[in-house]
């Protein structure tokens, strides 16, 4: 199977992108908004053909641009010689987490779009990472900082800035908005024409911007050109999904917001053919595939039940929950993938599972957190009630427990969590701290008092090179999830777009089968503590069967084999 390149059958007319604009702004904004772009794009050299080639071999890490640390040098830096001489042939692409000057939320919110951290380093350093690694930046624009500059323009009253946040009434009555957070959704402030109540949809700190003005939209196409300028390849839209706003509505996955995300791609493929949109929607399964599925909108999509499915599986022992909803996943439009991962910076969310889990099921999942030193984070719901929202903990020590904790059994468990995740279709995303086996970080939590915390532990890259070439649990996660890579990487039934069947062999496993160029290959996931046999009729057809993670073969049409527990089995024909 060919390379697969992101971008649309033909770039997007002067016309049919004022058409995508015009019935949220009138005829004369929409064409403001492209005389804009038009203006933009010149002064950032753009058109700019942004080729990214997506095949078995990509993958995207997630990380924050401090992840790694040495004492008097740029963090962003220090990132790129890590990366340099520890991942240079196993990761494809690089999602560094909002690296922009911001007041809160671990970068999300966002001061300034247009510069760098100066605690983090300097666009010298952005570009040299991009130079080596396709690069996902953070088009964090549903709010603003508080402490930013626009939002100092509004409170004085003063252009740009003056109406791009969004004043509501107190006295509205707001309780059919979605929350993602148990928060106010009002924020009062004191600004030059009195005081004023705010949307904050995550925090008072950050102010959620008003797209129904057509200048926020031109602010955020400048933006974006910048972005791709500077060597962006994949656009993450964070919070994407309340970005419109409609008194009386739930204020969540408008039209409005799915016609500007159609509007986003239509202009790229105008003026950076190649840079991916990547949606950030963490919401029940079929809302959040909304935004795949007509084939013009996102290019990809965060796979949000995936996390808590796995943990379904490994945690009870039973893959039945995880099978019977990925064989419910429907076919998606060419050049739209899954980004399917297991952790991020946030937490686990449950939202996505609501549907697919039951109270059971979810109750066993916060249950085995909070044993595993964990904790819960809860939001309001309509009825003045609150629910698990999230579970926050490392992914790594959710499949220990007790005295079992960086054991054999343990890694083997978690190890066994990554693979179900690069074995479905779509693009596999790590997260830094599960490639390194990244323990809780309660100290950290004790020192934000946030349950996020957790998961964002700052490492000393001296002390991290140290034990990764130990004789720990850190070195074993790492070299066996390198070559897990590398093994993915050279299997073209592994390609993104490559056919895909999920095979029912009961609870105990979780089986998919993939095809592409000549190459059926069986991946095998034993999610239980007990061996399990595999008959051989189910095994691909072949005189000689390939174990691909094993480096093994199989002789004999007839020969069945057995999984130890927990073990990865990826049977190639």
């Amino acid at each position: 199977m060919p390379d697969t390149q992101a971008h649309n059958a033909s770039p997007a007319s002067h016309d049919a992108l004022v058409d995508w604009l015009e019935p949220l702004y009138g005829q004369a904004g929409a064409e403001h908004c492209i005389d804009t772009a038009v203006e933009a794009a010149h002064r950032h050299g753009l058109p700019l053909e942004a080729s990214t080639d997506i095949d078995a071999s990509f993958n995207v890490m997630i990380t924050y641009g401090d992840i790694v640390q040495r004492p008097g040098e740029a963090p962003l830096h220090t990132l790129g010689r890590f990366m340099a001489d520890h991942l240079a042939h196993t990761i494809a692409a690089v999602h560094i987490l909002p690296f922009y000057p911001e007041s809160s939320d671990d970068g999300f919110s966002v001061m300034d779009y247009r510069a760098v951290n100066r605690d983090l380093g300097s666009w010298a350093d952005v570009t040299a990472l991009g130079a080596e690694h396709p690069l996902m930046f953070d088009l964090v624009l549903n709010h603003a900082s508080r402490k930013g500059q626009w939002f100092a323009n509004y409170l004085g009253d003063v252009d740009p800035g003056r109406h791009y946040f969004i004043e509501v009434d107190p006295n509205t009555d707001l309780r059919a908005v979605v929350r993602p957070r148990s928060t106010p959704l009002l924020a009062e402030v004191a600004t030059a024409r009195g005081t004023r109540h705010l949307w904050a949809t995550f925090s008072d700190d950050q102010i959620d911007l008003n797209f129904a003005n057509p200048e926020v939209l031109c602010e955020f196409i400048d933006i974006i050109f910048e972005y791709v300028a500077r060597g962006a390849r994949l656009l993450r839209l964070d919070a994407v999904a309340f970005l419109w706003k409609e008194l009386g509505t739930a204020c969540i996955h408008l039209p409005q917001t799915h016609r500007l995300i159609k509007f986003l791609r239509a202009l790229l493929s105008r003026y950076a053919p190649g840079v991916l949109l990547i949606t950030e929607t963490n919401v029940p399964h079929a809302e959040n595939i909304s935004y795949l599925v007509d084939g013009d909108e996102a290019h990809v999509a965060y796979q949000f039940p995936l996390p808590p499915l796995i943990a379904d599986a490994l945690i009870s022992g039973s893959a039945a929950n995880l099978t019977d909803w990925a064989a419910s996943l429907p076919a998606l439009p060419d050049g739209c993938h899954f980004l399917n991962f297991t952790a991020s910076h946030d937490g686990i969310g449950l939202r996505a599972v609501e549907t697919i889990l039951d109270a059971e099921a979810i109750q066993r999942l916060v249950d085995a957190v909070r044993e595993r030193g964990g904790f819960v984070s809860t939001r309001a719901i309509a009825d003045g009630t609150h629910k698990p929202y999230e579970l926050n903990i490392s992914y790594y020590d959710l499949f220990g427990t007790g005295e079992d904790y960086d054991s054999d059994a343990h890694i083997a468990r978690f190890i066994c969590s990554q693979a179900i995740a690069m074995a479905l279709a779509g693009i596999p995303a790590l997260y830094f701290h599960s490639l390194v086996g990244t323990r809780n970080d309660l100290t950290g939590v004790e020192q934000t008092g946030r349950y996020r915390t957790i998961n964002r532990r700052r490492w000393d890259v001296g002390e991290l090179g140290h034990r990764l070439e130990a004789d720990g649990h850190h070195a074993r996660v790492f070299f066996r999830l390198k070559r897990l890579l590398a093994v993915r990487a050279r299997q073209p039934a592994f390609h993104p777009d490559a056919a895909q069947q999920i095979i029912d062999l009961g609870p105990s496993l979780f089986a998919v089968q993939r095809r592409a160029e000549g190459q059926t290959l069986l991946a095998l996931h034993n999610v239980t503590a007990e061996p399990v046999p595999v008959p051989a009729h189910v095994l691909p057809e072949a005189r000689v069967r390939r174990n691909v993670t094993a480096g093994t073969d199989i002789a004999g049409a007839t020969r069945s084999i057995t999984l130890a527990p927990f073990e990865v089995a990826w049977i190639s024909s």
